[in-house]
């Protein structure tokens, strides 16, 4: 039996500074485990009393009959470590430690985490500053949360993990008032030890468990995040994620576009993407949407039928879903005739959708016949039902209907319930079907409900240093940094260097026709900033263009560049940006989007982090609004997709070689050219360590 199966069900626990008082809070986790039923042995320790709750009490540790599978260390910080250690040396599977006070609090505090867990030894360790862990399939409450203090607790087969215990309890408690029952609920709090990643790949397995919520604060290993997501993606476990941190002043200062754009939540959502993961935008949807998951019915594609008892409210519920994105059609003539004939409506009147039975009264027959022809009909996903003021005097009827209908049909049915009747979203949630309070969660949910697909998975990132070898450390100037994308495949611009204007000229007359001519600098990342780019030049502009560009460099007072660049002029392409980004706690991140001068005013990106597939490449391509530049708009031809898709995998198996050696790189613009002509890395720049 690993530790963490030990924690999550163990057989034998220790409360470490157990409380004799029931009402203080170290005196809780004894009687929420005897209150629940806990079936195992139950060690209290506290050496000032005899027994507690009935049950005898241990002077210390070493007093107790046997190790422990887990232990609840209710100890303040300077008494936690050596408890922890004590619990080490017997052999105790895995020990809780709920104090504050350590890596959130200081420097200190965080030195003192670190002791905790050297003490700690082999032995795992959740939190420390975590309110523990809840296990309602078998009655296992490991928490000193007050949220246990609600009545009714109803087991079911959502799990949790929680970097805040605080959020813990206030699902806990939000569930149980709305008749939605968990499995299991951890609280990692500071993540010395075990952390989400861990209690995420363990739950996974676990038999009760089908959806699982996160409340993420951050992540420490996104690898073993994207493990565990792969993992419950090839169960059919969809895991849903509210992450706090959205509002975060901007992206930091960085030398290329890409830093500016790549976001550090932009990068979690790609993350999200990548891995199949459902993310929750509101608190709300961290339990809207795992309570609709757990029922284990998924919607095939994206179309809803309304049913309403009120007319006003499935106009609402329409609107939301109409914002939303989710389609609303009127029914087939099939289903419209139907309607018709159970209603005892004209076609015209019921052939429209929310379909409004007001006029017809709370008739458990209509309303099930009505609720069967719509999950009948080929044309809808979903059901949803809008259930009025009206269901308040007989709240079994409309819930005996609904249920009664899901029983005969695999597609999902939710209900909006229009008043305010916290009793009937109970009963409904209850009895298994998912029931909202408030119009905005249908569409959300709904948008959930589709089929999930499992993520591909990409080769490992290989990182072959000889790819950088003799280049210098720092900013490479474009044409050092084209010089390396070509090493990967990507191809560049027709170009020559040249040391001054002299040579800047012939090399235009032998390039022939207009060319662009740009300061070639290590020191200088926009040159465009400085004037330090001129498109169109004949070889007898050259000279003057030249002695203008040194003119304004000097001017600025940057550094005198190292000399020109002349390149051909391409005409009649699509202007991407395809840069790397390292994100300081999720790592390598690729960036594509609209580029050219103006990228960072569009900020028409989408991101995706190493290792890549070709499948990741094209949704990223398909995110962009620009993408419809690329398909041919409004008379230009198509551009050259599948040499953009190209270039896209060798820029990024470029960075897979570089390693840790490369802090940033960028094509702005990739031109994308016409259909079979491929694309061109006309500007450049890479940043090396």
């Amino acid at each position: 039996m690993s530790a963490l199966a030990r924690l999550l069900r163990p057989r034998s626990v220790a409360v470490i500074g157990a409380s004799a008082d029931a009402s203080k809070m170290t005196g809780r986790p004894v009687g929420y485990l005897q209150r629940h039923g806990f079936p195992g042995d139950i060690w209290p320790v506290n050496p000032r009393a005899e027994t507690i709750a009935g049950l005898p009490c241990f002077p210390d540790v070493a007093s107790l009959p046997g190790a422990p599978d887990a232990a609840i260390v209710l100890l303040g910080p300077e008494r936690a470590e050596a408890a922890v250690r004590d619990l080490a040396a017997r052999g105790c599977g895995a020990a809780i430690v709920l104090a504050s006070g350590y890596g959130e609090a200081n420097a200190e505090g965080a030195a003192r985490q670190e002791a905790l867990k050297r003490a700690a030894g082999p032995m795992r360790l959740l939190g420390p500053n975590t309110i523990g862990l809840v296990n309602l399939t078998d009655g296992i409450m490991l928490s000193a949360t007050g949220a246990l203090e609600v009545g009714d607790l109803p087991a079911g087969a959502i799990s949790v993990a929680s970097q805040s215990g605080g959020i813990l309890g206030a699902l806990l408690s939000r569930a149980a008032d709305r008749g939605i029952g968990f499995a299991k609920l951890v609280s990692t709090g500071n993540e010395a030890d075990l952390d989400s990643s861990d209690l995420i790949a363990e739950l996974v397995e676990d038999e009760a468990t089908r959806v699982i919520a996160v409340y993420m604060e951050g992540l420490r290993r996104p690898e073993a995040f994207r493990a565990a997501a792969r993992r419950a993606a090839e169960l059919g476990k969809p895991i849903v994620v509210y992450k706090v941190g959205r509002s975060e002043s901007g992206a930091r200062a960085a030398t290329s576009h890409t830093g500016a754009l790549a976001g550090a939540d932009r990068v979690y959502d790609a993350l999200f993407r990548q891995s199949g993961v459902i993310r929750a935008e509101s608190f709300n949807d961290l339990l809207d949407i795992p309570a609709a998951l757990a029922h284990g019915r998924r919607a095939a594609g994206n179309r809803v039928a309304i049913l309403t008892s009120t007319g006003g409210a499935g106009t609402l519920l329409a609107d939301n879903c109409g914002l939303a994105g989710i389609e609303v059609p009127p029914p087939d003539a099939e289903t419209t005739q139907r309607l018709a004939t159970l209603l005892d409506e004209d076609q015209a009147t019921i052939g429209r959708n929310p379909v409004d039975v007001t006029l017809a009264g709370l008739r458990p027959d209509l309303f099930r016949g009505a609720i069967t022809a719509l999950l009948d009909s080929p044309l809808y996903d979903a059901v949803a039902v809008v259930i009025g003021s009206s269901a308040l005097a007989a709240p079994d009827i409309v819930a005996g209907a609904i249920v009664a209908c899901q029983a005969t049909s695999a597609k999902p049915i939710l209900a909006y319930v229009s008043p305010h009747a916290p009793h009937l979203v109970r009963l409904l949630n209850g009895k298994g079907i998912a029931a909202f309070a408030t119009p905005e969660s249908c569409p959300t949910v709904l948008r959930a409900l589709r089929a999930p697909v499992l993520p591909a998975v990409a080769e490992g990132v290989v990182v072959d240093a000889s790819a950088l070898a003799g280049l210098p450390a720092g900013n490479l100037n474009e044409a050092e940094s084209k010089a390396l994308f070509a090493r990967f495949g990507l191809p560049v611009t027709r170009e020559a260097v040249a040391p001054d204007a002299a040579a800047a000229q012939a090399a235009a007359e032998a390039m022939g026709g207009e060319v662009v001519l740009k300061i070639l600098s290590r020191a200088i990342a926009h040159k465009s900033e400085l004037g330090g780019v001129k498109l169109g030049l004949t070889p007898a502009e050259i000279p003057a263009a030249c002695a203008e560009m040194l003119a304004r460099v000097a001017a600025a007072g940057a550094p005198a560049p190292e000399g020109f660049l002349v390149q051909e002029r391409l005409r009649g392409g699509v202007e991407m940006i395809l840069g790397f980004h390292r994100d300081p706690q999720l790592g390598p991140v690729l960036l594509l989007g609209a580029g050219g001068v103006a990228a960072e005013l569009w900020e028409d990106t989408a991101l995706r982090l190493l290792p890549l597939t070709r499948a990741d490449a094209q949704a990223m391509l398909e995110e962009l609004k620009s993408a419809r530049l690329l398909r041919g708009f409004r008379g230009a031809p198509p551009a050259d997709v599948p040499a953009l898709l190209d270039a896209i995998m060798g820029f990024a198996a470029m960075v897979g070689a570089a390693g840790e050696r490369l802090v940033e790189a960028e094509i702005n613009p990739l031109f994308v050219l016409p259909e079979g002509q491929g694309v061109r890395a006309v500007d450049g720049l890479v940043v090396l360590r």
